[in-house]
C-alpha cells in the first residue's frame, strides 16, 4: 500500500491528539461522561468494537495498520474453517474489528453500504446496514490528516464544515460549525470519516422530532378503526 499516515493516529499508549475522549478541552467537549455513559440503567463506557466484513483480510490489515496506523491487537481463527476475526485499536479504548468469511456474498452498493462518498452520490443504505464509521480526531489535525491521506494515495473529500444551515454544509469555518470531517473509503468500499468536534453541544442542538416509519400513522389509524369482534365461547 503506497504511503501511510501512521504515527500519532495509532498510539495505544497515549491517545493524545488522535482521539482522546477524556479531555477534549473547549474545542469539542460534548459533555463530561467520565468513565461511563449513564443511560439510566446501563453504564456504558463507549464502543467496545464495531465488527465489519472484508473480502481479503491481508489487504484489510495492510490498509488499517500501514495506512491508517491502527495496531492489530487481536486475531481469531474461527472454528471449522468458518473464517477469521481480527481487531484493530482505533484509539480511546475502542476497537474496529473485521470478519473474513470464505464464502461471504458480495456487498451491494446502496444496500449493504452507501453507493458512494457523500460528495459523489447518494448516502442512503438499507435499514440495519452499517452506513459509515467516523473516527474522532483533534480539530487542529484535520487539514494535516487530509494531506496525509492524499499523500498516501487515498481518494478523499474536501474538508466538510457541518453546520445547521439548510444543506448542513458551510464553505467556511464559523462559530456555528459543530463538526469538521473528511470522508474516504477502505479497499472494500466501506465509508470512513475523520471527524472533529469544534464546539460544545447544548440543549439547542436537539431540536427536531424523530421521524416515523413510512405508513406508521396509517397503520395505527387502521388498527384503531378496525371493528372489534365479540369473544367466542371457550369450549372445554
Amino acid at each position: 500500500m503506497a504511503g501511510d499516515i501512521a504515527g500519532d493516529t495509532g498510539d495505544t499508549g497515549d491517545t493524545g491528539d488522535t482521539g482522546d475522549t477524556g479531555d477534549t478541552g473547549d474545542t469539542g467537549d460534548t459533555g463530561d461522561t467520565g468513565d461511563t455513559g449513564d443511560t439510566g440503567g446501563f453504564e456504558l463506557r463507549g464502543i467496545n468494537h464495531l465488527a465489519l466484513v472484508c473480502r481479503d483480510m491481508e489487504r484489510t490489515v495492510d490498509f488499517y495498520t500501514n495506512v491508517l496506523g491502527m495496531p492489530l491487537v487481536k486475531t481469531i481463527e474461527l472454528p471449522a474453517g468458518m473464517g477469521q476475526h481480527f481487531f484493530f485499536d482505533c484509539g480511546g479504548g475502542d476497537c474496529l474489528a473485521f470478519f473474513w468469511f470464505p464464502d461471504a456474498p458480495d456487498g451491494v452498493p446502496g444496500i449493504s453500504a452507501p453507493a458512494a462518498r457523500p460528495d459523489q452520490g447518494d448516502l442512503t443504505s438499507a435499514i440495519g446496514s452499517m452506513n459509515h464509521v467516523a473516527f474522532d480526531v483533534a480539530p487542529e489535525k484535520v487539514e494535516e490528516y487530509r494531506a496525509r491521506l492524499v499523500a498516501a494515495g487515498i481518494d478523499c473529500t474536501e474538508i466538510a464544515n457541518h453546520d445547521d444551515s439548510e444543506w448542513g454544509i458551510s464553505e467556511t469555518l464559523h462559530s456555528g460549525v459543530f463538526v469538521r470531517s473528511i470522508y474516504f473509503q477502505d479497499p472494500d468500499g466501506i465509508l470512513l470519516e475523520f471527524a472533529a468536534w469544534t464546539r460544545a453541544l447544548g440543549a439547542s442542538d436537539v431540536s427536531h422530532a424523530p421521524a416515523k416509519a413510512k405508513g406508521a400513522d396509517m397503520a395505527a389509524e387502521h388498527e384503531i378503526s378496525a371493528p372489534t369482534h365479540p369473544s367466542q365461547p371457550v369450549r372445554v
